[in-house]
């Protein structure tokens, strides 16, 4: 049986080296694809545990005390690299402020928000327009050129995720009507988007101090809206349920996802990893399978399908 070697990529190789690094050339890319599934993994969890806060903690107690705990998690592994990286870091404090609130507290107030008045159908269609907006972001602000193939890559993408939002059934399209969940939704999506396409202009300095940096722009844009829900008499403080959700999002779709996202990026550029983020509807239903036994469909693996062999079309398109 021949034996497949893997490039030994550490920890710290991957997220505590300077930006201005790369991974080793041999399976640098197969390392980008696997940290960008890992994130797809992770938004997916997030997905999950959106539908499950319902109830438990409101959206933008959820969101603040997310990136609170992000920022206390990362204290602990990014100090000397921000003592090393401030030098520079805060020459761009508005840059930070801005990409901060932008992917980390606008996405995820509206996608919890959304969560509370629109289906899980619509939610899976809309995000998969995500990469539609970054591939439009990266010709308008990048200068990117988008090929044939790559074009029918993110296409394809996008039918396995409508064939997933659907339930299989195409039909059931016909009677989608837009709420403001949706369109909460579709701004978060445009949010990240604008994000993903930001992370090219990103400092020359680790991935860790620069995610820290970012978390606490987060924590810090969270509060004004915290309070507003507190007036607004949405406020919800977590349950027990409620607290185990803010500890599973701070560890993995905050802490994980986003390192992991980042270097993606870094390796792959924006256009091409925002491609990826079409595997999230992917992962959420087979997630919904296993924690909330809802049964998996052939239409299942048909859009898995579809998703993979339009990831891989966008590569060779590349």
């Amino acid at each position: 049986m021949p034996i497949l070697i893997v490039p030994k990529i550490t920890f710290t190789e991957i997220f505590m080296a300077d930006s201005n690094n790369t991974l080793p050339l041999q399976g640098g890319t197969t390392q980008a694809y696997a940290l960008l599934t890992l994130t797809a993994v992770c938004w997916a969890m997030n997905a999950v545990l959106g539908k499950y806060a319902v109830g438990e903690i409101s959206p933008m107690a959820l969101v603040s005390l997310r990136w609170l705990g992000a920022v206390l998690l990362m204290a602990a592994f990014a100090h000397q690299k921000i003592r090393r990286d401030w030098p520079i870091l805060r020459t761009r404090l508005i840059y930070l402020l801005f990409m901060g609130a932008l992917g980390f507290t606008g996405f995820n107030m509206l996608f919890y928000m959304s969560a509370h008045s629109t289906s899980a159908v619509n939610i899976g269609i809309l995000q998969g327009s995500i990469p539609v907006f970054v591939l439009i972001g990266a010709m308008i602000f990048l200068g990117t050129r988008v090929g044939i193939l790559q074009s029918a890559g993110v296409l394809l993408t996008i039918i396995g995720v409508v064939i997933i939002g659907a339930g299989g059934n195409l039909l059931a399209l016909e009677s989608l009507v837009v709420n403001p969940g949706d369109l909460m939704m579709l701004a978060a999506c445009l949010l990240y988007a604008g994000y993903t396409v930001g992370l090219r202009y990103r400092p020359d300095v680790s991935a860790l101090s620069f995610f820290t940096i970012m978390a606490c722009a987060a924590f810090l844009t969270s509060i004004p809206f915290t309070f507003i829900e507190i007036s607004l008499d949405h406020f919800q403080a977590p349950t027990t349920k409620g607290w185990m959700v803010v500890v599973i999002v701070t560890l993995f779709p905050s802490f994980i996802a986003q390192l992991s996202f980042m270097r993606g990026v870094e390796i792959l550029g924006p256009s091409r990893a925002g491609v990826f983020v079409n595997l999230v509807p992917i992962f959420a239903s087979i997630m919904a399978v296993a924690f909330l036994g809802e049964p998996f469909e052939l239409y299942h693996g048909l859009a898995l399908g579809l998703v993979l062999f339009g990831i891989w079309m966008s590569e060779r398109g590349k």
